[in-house]
């Protein structure tokens, strides 16, 4: 019997399986939506498709959203690409095959002044045309909904009951593991560290662990794109801005079952955690761009002034922890889809500025369809990154939080 103090034999650790000489498409992001891209391509027989994740899945952006699902926008575009998503998320068990934990509670935006009721009503009839089932509400009825809310100062609220919630990494899981089954290969820490490019076309991609030849890559790298897109020669117009969630622990009495609710002027929103709490958050207006993923309590302060005018009970709620994520913001807020002039066959899907997990079932089927020349559900053109040059008007978006 050896020594207490003995010191134990190394076990190595198992070598990483080598990367493939050759790939028709590569992914560069394992999040939700290269995740989503790898699916779709993969349940496509697009070819031989290679995720590559410098990390390991979900371990950017995509591990720490709040999870929303939602159809509530107010343009016309966003509003398709939620509908679309959302009729795939309420699918996902079947297609492609994994619990979620989806909870169709709705989403309750709560309005305080005149203005906001009327950006909200315009934005609740072009939805209603898309068939958005969304309503505008009294202060009276969303305390029914949500009983936290103080209606005294509220104007109305929008609610739309087929928006809600679910568990992100379940999804990225749930679509990695199908993307296998069909025969995609994913590589987990395996940064690319070049795009290798000749006559105005992609040759190969290299990592630390060698070159891939290929011909088509796809920037899905969330709020590192725009250094992924500068490999390539490519301006993507993505910076990084931290996002903090905070949890209560389970309550004493337990939370009712409530809408995802958020109030429009303060960006403070709340919903239950799925342990006997709360979810608590808003964002910051003193946060500055850059890569802190840090949890720390000083955007509290301002939560906590906006609840006491908004649902006063949670003003005083304790936290018992939290976390830090990172949203990919572009300057409209709204996301980069499509491929660019030069080098061609580099296509991206990012910077999505907190939507990227909402519609990411829709941006799969649509990058599906740019990869493989075929006319998309939706044209991705008022998408492009080319929008900020001055080729396409900036998108608006009223309903961001």
């Amino acid at each position: 019997m050896p020594h207490p103090t003995a010191t134990a034999p190394s076990v190595p650790h198992p070598k990483p399986a080598p990367l493939p000489a050759a790939a028709d498409v590569v992914i560069i992001g394992g999040g939700v939506i290269g995740a989503s891209i790898a699916f779709h391509l993969a349940e496509a027989a697009a070819g031989r498709i290679l995720l590559l994740e410098r990390d390991t899945p979900a371990s950017g952006s995509s591990g720490k959203p709040l999870g929303g699902v939602r159809a509530q926008f107010s343009d016309p575009l966003n509003i398709r690409l939620g509908l679309r998503s959302l009729a795939a998320w309420h699918d996902f068990a079947r297609r492609p095959g994994a619990d979620i934990g989806l909870h169709s509670v709705g989403y309750l935006f709560l309005l305080g002044s005149e203005a906001e009721r009327d950006t909200f009503a315009a934005g609740v009839e072009l939805q209603n045309s898309y068939g958005v089932p969304s309503r505008l509400l009294t202060p009276a009825a969303a305390r029914e909904l949500c009983p936290y809310v103080d209606p005294a100062p509220l104007v109305a609220a929008a609610y739309s009951p087929g928006d809600g919630y679910a568990t992100p990494r379940a999804a990225v899981d749930g679509y990695l593991r199908a993307a296998r089954r069909l025969g995609a290969t994913v590589r987990t820490r395996c940064p690319v560290t070049a795009i290798d490019t000749e006559d105005g076309h992609i040759r190969a991609v290299r990592t630390p662990h060698g070159a891939v030849r290929t011909t088509t890559v796809v920037c899905c790298a969330g709020a590192w794109s725009a250094e992924v897109g500068a490999l390539a020669g490519v301006t993507l117009p993505v910076t990084p801005l931290r996002r903090q969630i905070a949890f209560t622990g389970p309550l004493d009495p337990r939370p009712p079952r409530i809408p995802f609710t958020l109030d429009y002027a303060s960006t403070l929103y709340f919903h239950n955690d799925g342990a006997g709490g709360l979810l608590l958050g808003l964002s910051d207006p003193a946060q500055q761009p850059g890569y802190e993923r840090e949890f720390t309590r000083e955007w509290l302060v301002p939560f906590r002034a906006a609840a006491a005018r908004r649902a006063p009970a949670l003003a005083a709620l304790p936290v018992t922890g939290g976390w830090a994520g990172l949203y990919e913001q572009t300057p409209d807020r709204n996301a980069l889809i499509g491929e660019a002039p030069h080098p061609g066959r580099f296509l991206y899907a990012t910077g999505f500025s907190g939507h990227g997990f909402l519609q990411a079932p829709a941006v799969g089927e649509i990058v599906r369809d740019l990869v493989l020349g075929r006319e998309p559900f939706l044209d991705p053109g008022p998408l492009s990154a080319a929008r900020f040059d001055g080729d396409h008007a900036a998108r608006p978006e009223a309903h961001i939080i």
